[in-house]
């Protein structure tokens, strides 16, 4: 049987010491001394498992303060309709809402034609800032459109999570959705609100979500990309 190299060895113990929370985001890890030490390697072996799990964002290395654990615990599954809170709340985190807004306007343009609407039509348009144990993390905006539901109303105290809302207060299930990602920079106001460097990179989610009747939200969300990852899951080829 082949002899698993080292640094792989390394690799894979250190990934299993973030996981089950020896070293725990925010914190930094041990000088590459002290990794050698504590798990018997040499400096060269500490260094590519380093490299391996700063590529796959449990890392950080910032010259001159070493290397910092990353938050990557807040996964959320491509296949299912899960809200961004809903993920938060099963990985143990406290949500909260900073900031609350919902208006009736007229359907503006790149949101009509998502949503199948005509010019004129009225959509509640819901703003508001998320948190997870405090901390911002998601700028997210809703459009629902009003003749699927015409009587929506929200409180601030329950619009943590939307698609929650439209379950249990109104009925309404979500059966499929459509989303796209992308990476973009932070924008001065976005890092103003989310407490992050002017071009941090963020996700950016725009996602149609759609019941039996029609497409009835459109969402625009971004995240902190520092504190949150997405999970695909996928079977078979195309």
């Amino acid at each position: 049987m082949a002899r698993i190299p080292a640094y792989r060895q390394m690799y894979t113990s250190l990934k299993k010491d973030i996981q089950e929370g020896r070293y725990m985001p925010g914190s930094f890890l041990p000088t590459e001394s002290e990794m050698e030490a504590i798990y018997g390697v040499s400096r060269t072996t500490v260094r590519r498992a380093i490299s391996m799990l700063t590529n796959e964002g449990y890392l950080s290395v910032t010259q001159g303060r070493g290397t910092e654990v990353k938050d990557v615990s807040t996964s959320q599954h491509l296949n299912k309709i899960t809200s961004f809170t809903e993920t938060l709340r099963r990985r143990g985190y406290q949500v909260t809402t900073q900031g609350f807004a919902l208006e009736k306007i007229p359907v503006p343009d790149l949101v009509r034609e998502a949503l199948s609407l005509r010019e004129g039509d009225l959509v509640y348009h819901v703003q508001r800032v998320q948190c997870a144990d405090g901390k911002p993390v998601c700028e997210m905006e809703d459009y629902l459109a009003a003749n699927l539901i015409p009587n929506f109303t929200l409180k601030e105290s329950d619009c943590v999570s939307v698609y929650a809302c439209l379950e249990h207060e109104y009925g309404i299930r979500l059966t499929d959705a459509v989303e796209h990602i992308s990476a973009v920079g932070a924008s001065f106001t976005q890092s103003q609100i989310l407490r992050i460097p002017m071009g941090a990179p963020l996700l950016h989610s725009r996602r149609i979500a759609s019941t039996e009747r029609g497409a009835l939200v459109y969402s625009s969300l971004y995240v902190d990309a520092e504190r949150y990852e997405y999970e695909i899951y996928q079977v078979g080829r195309a």
